[in-house]
């Protein structure tokens, strides 16, 4: 066997909506099968999902308040009032904020921006924030991405006598703000039909409202919070991201340009891969390491040489940042490793004096990457006592309801159920750790701790055409609740597999069902190879491809897991070196098993004894507990019958076939009962025969063995037919006819010979067969 390292959710489809999806939509089964998966579970809203370009936008004057915020901003532009936009400094707050002013400047307001400072000020609105803008005469000031939860700060902002406008996206508390508007899709009671908007996709809204029509100009800004922020990928949020992408591809916006030059990708390559791992990382490593400021004046800008200058110094920054996250994770796992380990703990917090407050959330997705628990990583301030972090969950444990379970220990925190924000005091850290511990040792089982990978469909190797990848493709731009497909191809064999790479860690291996071969490769995946025996079937998750190579376009499977269900057979036998098995091949979750003392003894200096076990009879060998186990057996035991009794327990997962042996039984000559007729014969007619002297003399005469000799005198012993004395060998007169059978040793030759041949002197196949029928028989 081979355990997947992550547990497969495979979806279920009713397949006469498959059918019908088929019929009405002109897709194959498979591609209708990832629709249904998505929720669509009638033709006309798959057809909406397929054909996202032909929907329209909601009319943004369903969000609350939203006519009363646009009267108002139209009020301070008409009078020319100074308007402030207060952002956040991550990619959804810089695009956000960007947007806003895009919309403003259009209108002809006198606008800026402010973005707080990650480490002076933190997260959201501030009062010494507001101080600043009041005394630069702003008379209203619009949030962007922030400001739900800054229920002071806005009672505060009343006591300055300037208007507040709160446009968010994140989970509203259980008390609102009491602001001039508040522009939220989630508001309690709220009818706008979709809830599920990044903050520049409730910017992009008050900006439709504001301009009268939908500013599709600014879409290329709104993709980039959209995709940055992991919002699901539905609805509105799909409208935004596949007309983003387009107008991405034709920006004329000199500071995207610029920021996609430093990236190093070409317009026509531009996809939602681009803002996730290239411009988006970038974006938010500026106010990781300091002012988000520069982020929000590239995106502005229209002068060529800033916008070169200023994409440079973020990709500086962005690299800096990879670092800095590099050095902090290796703290942050000793400290969980040595301090509180997994499984122990439910909930990791990691706590490190003078971290980066502005990477920790990328550590923490880190840690749960490597350990799978909800983890929060804070910064500690030891001046001022405070720990400031960023917290990332799992399937199963809801962040920002547990952690609203102790408010009155976290007086600034906020997010959604996957991840959080927060700041506390640091002598409540250990309390935090208690209570969310405690929490979710009441929610999460055993079976929560072992990561998900949820798989949309089960596809057969006939499935893999160009014709069903190139369909899958209309279902993206993929992301949040809109996955790349991911596919589950079950029970087929290996034609070829092999490690590719300069570090050979990556799989290479060529797959076959029904006539049906294709390519496949996993990235980091190459230790694998050691794992899958010849003729397994194997079982395989990934995401279909084309691949494109030499003018010719192949089907491909990039392979994300493997598991093969079927125990499995190892074969070492002709492995002249046992030392390179112990040292390369040889794990902690093997167990050696040997039948013989002499073969430990032998081996002992490259064996690791503390996992050896040594089997001396068939009783001791029905006591063993190897069901599920991979076992290593190190030499043959003298009968099959042991081996029928070794496996009494359970079946394991794997089996290592090494069997030394001390004597190659199978070549030797066994004396045929001609042999022991003519010996008797000769024995009666010479009478008492020297095996000392003559032995060899005999063993010339007749072109056998000296091993034959002794042999046949040694059966003839042990039925009673001779005597041997100081190696004169004499016959017993009148001795009982008995059977050759009945003699121990010739029994013991011929069920060695016939193990070796069995065992030793077969193929591959003949010997899984072998313990196929010994596991068929151990269990009758």
């Amino acid at each position: 066997m081979l355990q997947s390292k992550k547990r497969w959710n495979v979806q279920e489809c009713d397949e006469q909506l498959v059918n019908e999806f088929v019929e009405n939509l002109n897709i194959t089964p498979l591609v209708a099968s990832l629709l249904l998966n998505r929720g669509m579970t009638t033709v006309e809203a798959a057809r909406e999902f397929l054909h996202v370009d032909a929907q329209t936008f909601h009319d943004p004057f369903l969000l609350h308040d939203m006519d009363k915020a646009v009267a108002r901003i139209q009020q301070a532009i008409d009078h020319n009032e100074k308007i402030m936009i207060y952002g956040d400094y991550d990619a959804d707050g810089v695009s956000s904020t960007s947007v806003m002013l895009s919309a403003l400047q259009q209108l002809g307001a006198d606008v800026d921006f402010y973005i707080p400072n990650r480490f002076t000020e933190g997260y959201g609105p501030n009062k010494a924030a507001f101080d600043k803008i009041s005394a630069g005469g702003y008379q209203l000031v619009i949030t962007v991405d922030t400001g739900i939860s800054a229920v002071e700060e806005t009672a505060y902002a009343r006591e300055l006598n300037f208007d507040l406008i709160i446009t968010d996206h994140h989970e509203p508390g259980p008390v609102l703000p009491d602001a001039y508007a508040i522009i939220h899709p989630k508001l309690p009671g709220s009818t706008y039909p979709f809830k599920e908007l990044a903050g520049v996709g409730v910017a992009f809204k008050l900006a439709h409202a504001l301009l009268g029509e939908v500013p599709e100009h600014l879409l290329e800004l709104a993709v980039i919070g959209t995709i940055a922020d992991l919002v699901p990928l539905v609805d509105e949020n799909r409208l935004i991201a596949r007309k983003g992408l387009d107008y991405l591809k034709l920006t004329k916006r000199t500071g995207i340009e610029a920021l996609l030059s430093v990236c190093g990708v070409k317009r026509e390559e531009i996809n939602e891969d681009t803002i996730g791992f290239a411009m988006a990382p970038r974006i938010n490593a500026v106010g990781r390491l300091q002012d988000a400021d520069p982020a929000v004046h590239l995106l502005m800008t229209t002068n060529a040489e800033e916008a070169k200058g200023l994409a440079k110094e973020i990709d500086a920054l962005n690299k800096e940042r990879q670092q800095i996250v590099n050095d902090i994770t290796e703290e942050a796992v000793e400290f969980v490793e040595s301090m509180y380990p997994p499984d122990e703990n439910s909930v990791l917090i990691v706590e490190g004096e003078g971290w980066n407050a502005g990477v920790v959330g990328i550590v923490a997705s880190r840690l749960v990457e490597k350990f799978y628990r909800p983890t929060i990583v804070l910064s500690i301030d030891s001046e001022n006592r405070i720990a400031k972090g960023s917290a990332r969950s799992i399937e199963g444990f809801d962040l920002f309801a547990n952690l609203s379970k102790c408010r009155d220990i976290l007086p600034h925190f906020g997010g959604h159920p996957m991840a959080a924000g927060m700041t506390l005091n640091r002598d409540d850290v250990e309390e935090l750790r208690r209570r969310l511990n405690e929490q979710a040792s009441n929610v999460l089982t055993e079976q929560d701790f072992i990561p998900i990978t949820s798989v949309d469909t089960v596809c057969t190797t006939e499935e893999i055409t160009l014709e069903n990848i190139e369909q899958m493709s209309a279902l993206a731009p993929f992301g949040m609740h809109n996955p790349k497909p991911k596919v589950l191809i079950k029970d087929v064999h290996t034609t070829s597999m092999r490690k590719i790479g300069a570090n050979k860690n990556h799989l290479k291996l060529v797959f076959e069902d029904s006539g049906v071969s294709i390519d496949a490769v996993g990235f980091g995946l190459g230790y694998i190879l050691d794992e899958v025996s010849p003729i397994a079937k194997v079982s395989l998750v990934g995401e279909l491809s084309i691949n494109e190579w030499n003018n010719m376009r192949k089907p491909q499977l990039m392979v994300e897991d493997i598991s093969v269900d079927e125990w499995q057979m190892f074969d070492y036998r002709s492995a002249v070196d046992v030392k390179r098995f112990f040292q390369q091949v040889f794990t902690d979750q093997m167990k050696v098993v040997a039948f013989h003392a002499s073969t430990i003894d032998k081996y002992k200096s490259l064996l690791p004894m503390e996992h050896v076990v040594l089997i001396q009879d068939e009783e001791q060998a029905k006591a063993c507990m190897f069901a599920g186990e991979q076992i290593v057996l190190l030499d043959l035991p003298p009968s099959r019958k042991w081996l029928e009794c070794l496996f009494v327990q359970g079946i394991p997962s794997r089996i290592y076939a090494i069997f030394l042996t001390e004597e190659d039984h199978y070549f030797d000559t066994i004396p045929t009962r001609d042999h022991f007729k003519w010996f008797y014969g000769f024995l009666a007619k010479k009478g008492p025969f020297d095996l000392k002297r003559y032995k060899e003399d005999l063993a010339i005469h007749k072109g056998w063995s000296k091993e034959t000799i002794d042999f046949m005198a040694k059966v003839f012993f042990e039925l009673e037919f001779v005597t041997i004395n100081n190696g004169l060998i004499s016959l017993v007169k009148n001795s009982a006819k008995r059977d050759l059978i009945e003699s121990a040793t010739y029994r013991q030759k011929q069920q060695q010979i016939e193990i070796e041949k069995n065992f030793i002197y077969t193929s591959y196949v003949q010997l899984k067969n072998q313990f196929q029928d010994i596991f068929k028989r151990s269990i009758e």
